[in-house]
């Protein structure tokens, strides 16, 4: 057994700068990515380094690169990368407009919110992407708020709503990843625990589009083609992540199957397979960077007494195993709230979670959740956040006008509180 380093408030200090200078820049500027991330990260990293002057230079360093160079950091960084060449390829072979495609020449006029909703929930928990439905699906929302007459911003918001879906329960999605591996539990258990907390959430969002788009019975009138062959990559990926198969056969079977099929259908060629797959890494990149040097600072934190603060702070107000899954929950809301970004809140909050998950014997599954649906809840209603600016920009609205039709994160964190209250689900299949 290792000694626990003793608490230290200052040793929280580099985490501050990171904030300050993420956030703040922002702030400061309106531009909420004004500041590359990973430059506010080094910047938090330096400052630790320079910190706790009775361990020399060379010994914080290693702590660094131990922290960073976990087993866990790294198979983090290589499902990413696998996740992004998979995402990549199957949309240069036209899965994504497949899969809208279809959806949306299924749906009566009077549904076709409620049909972008579940449209991005099948294709945000198959790409694990929620930016990337939102990019495919936005100028589809556009069109149908123009020959509809419905309200653009309630378009927008079914669409940030089913994308924020799949991005909580997709295996493929970086924070599932991440929320899966700082907990130390598998994926289909935590889509399972998941799931249960999440499904009535989206049902009830459902209803309540279609409630509030009900007059609106104008068809579509433009043609909608699709091939069915396309959708198969994504349901694939979908069915074998379910049923348990590790998600490295899983990705890799499913970057295979679809590269298959768009030689097939000849919208690639073995080339442009390779460029896409490369495309698909490059895109995991930063990411990656980011997670490899959160891990390193995380460390450098723990070794400087910064995470037993939290963990005894946390613990005077958690006294029991509800408490302490209110306290994952307000920790990674408070971190999603300061950077806007639910992947790196997890990541940062991820190795404290795991600590109160073990001190009040709470299920990894189960703290991966919450996780999970408390970080994309916050995500999925920040004016500020990637989502929320994407679909804004398309429209040419405020993003303050379309955080009110984004019912679905306000139903996840109801859903995620009245779990925790009623200690639901009692059991998982």
């Amino acid at each position: 057994m290792t000694e626990q380093p003793k608490a230290n408030p200052w040793a929280l200090i580099p985490f501050g700068v990171f904030i300050l200078l993420f956030i703040g820049s922002g702030i400061a500027t309106g531009d909420f990515y004004q500041m590359p991330v990973l430059v506010a990260l080094f910047a938090a990293i330096l400052v630790a380094l320079f910190m706790n002057r009775k361990t020399d230079f060379q010994t914080k360093m290693q702590q660094l690169t131990k922290g960073g160079g976990h087993p866990d950091i790294i198979l983090m960084v290589i499902i990413f990368l696998l996740a992004g060449a998979f995402s990549s390829v199957a949309e240069g072979m036209g899965a994504v407009e497949s899969t809208v495609n279809l959806g949306l020449s299924v749906l009566p006029g009077n549904l076709l919110v409620v049909g972008l909703f579940i449209i991005a929930c099948f294709i945000s928990i198959s790409m694990g992407t929620s930016v990337g439905t939102i990019v495919a699906l936005a100028p589809i929302g556009m069109g149908v708020a123009d020959q509809t007459g419905i309200n653009v911003a309630i378009t927008m918001g079914s669409i940030v709503s089913g994308a924020m879906f799949g991005d909580n329960l997709s295996i493929i999605s970086d924070t599932t990843i991440a929320a899966v591996k700082t907990q130390g539990t598998q994926m289909k258990d935590k889509f399972r625990a998941n799931l249960f907390i999440v499904l009535p959430a989206a049902i009830v969002t459902a209803v309540i589009f279609a409630f509030i788009t009900a007059d609106a019975a104008s068809p579509v009138q433009e043609e909608t083609p699709y091939q069915l062959v396309k959708v198969l990559p994504y349901l694939g990926v979908l069915i074998f992540a379910v049923i348990g198969v590790n998600v490295i056969y899983v990705l890799m079977g499913g970057i295979l199957f679809a590269g298959i099929v768009g030689l097939f259908t000849g919208d690639i060629g073995l080339s442009s397979f390779v460029t896409l797959l490369g495309d698909g890494f490059q895109s995991m990149q930063n990411l990656s960077l980011l997670v490899i040097l959160l891990g390193g600072l995380v460390e450098l934190i723990r070794q400087n007494g910064g995470i037993q603060f939290i963990l005894q702070a946390i613990s005077k107000r958690a006294n029991s195993n509800r408490g302490g899954e209110f306290g994952i929950a307000g920790l990674v809301s408070a971190v999603n709230f300061s950077t806007a970004n639910n992947t790196i809140s997890i990541i940062t909050a991820g190795p404290l979670a795991k600590q109160i998950s073990d001190e009040y014997e709470i299920d990894a599954k189960r703290s991966a959740s919450l996780l999970d649906i408390f970080s994309s809840s916050v995500q999925g209603l920040l004016p500020y956040g990637a989502q929320i600016l994407s679909v804004a920009g398309v429209a040419s609205l405020s993003p303050v006008a379309i955080v009110p039709f984004c019912i679905y994160p306000m139903l996840l964190a109801l859903s995620g509180i009245l779990a925790i209250t009623f200690r639901f689900p009692k059991f998982t299949l």
